[in-house]
């Protein structure tokens, strides 16, 4: 299928090869796995995902209404602040309301019949490689601090959230932070039905330790007699989806600069925000070095510079790797750009074009 660029194509094929890791891990641990839609939210693909995961997490009413209409399973729903209008609609979808603190599980409870109901807890330990994602930050808004807080309303809850992770493929410090909530909230998790310890953990990493993994979250399953949930969202799509682009011009500034008729700014902000560059495969073995960038009006909308093992030309096709989590849910209309559409290759091979925008959507997102 000849599809118009730019636009992002999302691979089942790959997307299996990291739902048959964590099928693997619900076997052998005992957990269970809800898909964060903050993360990744393009149902057209739910209908595979579905036949792994438990359910979906949201971080807003939208969200949780999407997870209920378009996945199904169970619907948990966080959110760090909400209003009464939020709890009225989440209450009709969700199976598990998580707060952020006690002053709204006070304020909401009245409101909520027949949801089983939880709360964030801050451990006052993280893993994150960017302060700006670090939940156990200083003066961190994220969860209840005070533990003896959380003591006094225990007999409201079925369950707590502890997310404490930010892209950890380091198992060891997964274990021994994991050892830490043990110790410090032992007789919390004991009078409770079920835990979850958030996403931000990159076990469908090659190489990453699964067998202890599996292990190690057993025995605390088993030690609390608690169910495990995880609320995984790059672990479930690394490596599943392309941003396909095409090159518009060729510039000279001291470097060769390829323009594409994309934008990080637009539709891979998340690198932007992170101050990280794109991903190309098989980047540094040619000999043709090229500056990418954006064709928004942003100086700094820079994909990154790479080599190529070919001189590039305008028309030349560059697809950037990783391009469904946090991504393909934070793009925008910055500049009015194009907004590249979504293409789906099915399991079968069959390519489905899913979405295509258009002025009309740039409008409508408007007034």
């Amino acid at each position: 299928m000849n599809i118009e660029t730019p636009y992002y194509i999302i691979s089942e094929q790959r997307l299996l090869e990291n739902l048959i890791k964590i099928q693997q891990i619900k076997e052998s641990s005992g957990a269970k796995f809800v898909l964060a839609l903050k993360c990744f939210a393009t149902w057209s693909v739910f209908g595979l995902i579905k036949k792994y995961l438990d359910g979906t997490t949201s971080s807003s009413a939208y969200e949780a209404r999407l997870g209920y209409e378009k996945f199904g399973k169970e619907v948990h729903a966080y959110c760090v602040g909400y209003t009464l209008e939020d709890i009225k609609e989440v209450g009709a979808f969700a199976s598990k309301v998580i707060f952020n603190s006690i002053s709204q599980l006070k304020r909401f409870y009245p409101y909520i019949n027949g949801t089983k109901l939880g709360l964030r807890i801050n451990p006052g330990i993280s893993y994150s490689n960017f302060d700006l994602a670090d939940p156990s930050r200083p003066f961190s808004r994220l969860g209840v601090i005070n533990k003896k807080e959380v003591l006094t309303i225990l007999p409201m809850l079925s369950g707590v959230m502890f997310h404490f992770n930010c892209e950890n493929d380091n198992f060891e410090n997964f274990s021994s932070n994991l050892d830490h909530i043990s110790k410090v909230y032992g007789d919390v998790l004991e009078q409770l039905d079920w835990v979850s310890l958030g996403g931000g953990i990159y076990f469908t990493k090659k190489g990453y330790p699964i067998k202890k993994f599996c292990q190690k979250l057993k025995e605390f399953s088993k030690r609390f007699n608690i169910q495990i949930y995880f609320e995984p969202g790059e672990s479930v799509i690394t490596k599943s989806a392309e941003l396909v682009t095409k090159v518009v011009d060729i510039v000279q500034n001291k470097v060769d600069i390829a323009i594409v008729d994309a934008s990080i700014e637009s539709h891979m902000l998340d690198l932007l925000i992170y101050r990280s560059k794109a991903k190309i495969k098989n980047n540094g073995t040619g000999k043709f070095k090229y500056m990418v960038t954006g064709r928004s009006c942003l100086s700094g909308d820079i994909f990154g510079t790479y080599k190529f093992d070919s001189c590039l030309k305008i028309g030349s096709t560059i697809k950037f790797s990783d391009a469904a989590g946090y991504t393909m849910v934070k793009k925008n209309w910055f500049n009015g750009l194009k907004m590249p559409s979504i293409a789906v290759k099915r399991l079968n091979g069959k390519i489905d074009l899913v979405k295509v925008f258009t002025y009309n959507d740039f409008l409508n997102n408007l007034s």
